[in-house]
C-alpha cells in the first residue's frame, strides 16, 4: 500500500477539526483519521465529536513525515519500488548534467533492477559516490569551436561586402 504524504501547511492551527473535516480537507477516508488517532494523534477529549486541535495535527504530520524519511549514505541512491536506500547494481552509475552545477546520478537497482535517480550538485560529487564507478556523458563540442568554418559558409561573401 502505497503512503501518502499530506501537505501539513493547508492546516489552520488556531482551528478545531473534526474527524469528517479532516477527511475532507485531504481527500481521504475517515477511517485513516480514525487510524491515525490510534497512532499518536491526539484529541482534545474522549467526547463525540472527536475535536483535534490543528497544532496537533500539523505536528504529528510533522513526526510521520521526518519518520519514514531515509538517507542515503555515500555509495548508496534511494530505489522508489524497494522504498529504501540500495546499493546500484554494479556499483555503476551514470552521471547527467542538469546545469553547470547540479546532475542526476541514474543508476539500476541491484535488487529489484528497477532505475534509480539521485539528484547530486558537482560540489558534493565525490562524497555522494562513495566506491561508485561514475559515466560522465561526451564532451559536446559548440560550434564556435571549430577550428576551420564549414564547406557551406558564405565567409568569401561576407568579407567581399565588409571591403565595399
Amino acid at each position: 500500500m502505497k503512503k501518502r504524504s499530506h501537505n501539513y501547511r493547508r492546516i489552520k492551527i488556531h482551528r478545531s477539526y473534526t474527524v469528517e473535516s479532516i477527511a475532507s480537507l485531504f481527500s481521504i477516508h475517515k477511517n485513516t483519521v480514525r487510524m491515525w488517532i490510534k497512532d499518536g494523534l491526539q484529541t482534545t477529549d474522549n467526547k463525540r465529536p472527536m475535536l483535534i486541535q490543528g497544532r496537533d495535527l500539523v505536528a504529528f504530520l510533522q513526526a510521520r513525515r521526518v519518520k519514514n524519511k531515509k538517507k542515503c549514505n555515500p555509495g548508496e541512491m534511494y530505489c522508489v519500488r524497494c522504498h529504501a536506500p540500495k546499493v546500484p547494481a554494479g556499483d555503476m552509475v551514470d552521471y547527467q548534467p542538469i546545469n553547470e552545477k547540479v546532475g542526476n546520478l541514474i543508476a539500476i537497482c541491484s535488487c529489484c533492477y528497477s532505475g534509480m535517480n539521485r539528484r547530486v550538485s558537482l560540489a558534493k560529487l565525490d562524497h555522494a559516490l562513495g566506491k561508485m564507478i561514475i559515466t560522465l556523458p561526451p564532451v559536446l563540442r559548440h560550434i564556435d569551436d571549430r577550428s576551420q568554418p564549414t564547406i557551406n559558409s558564405d565567409l568569401e561573401k561576407a568579407i567581399k561586402y565588409a571591403k565595399t
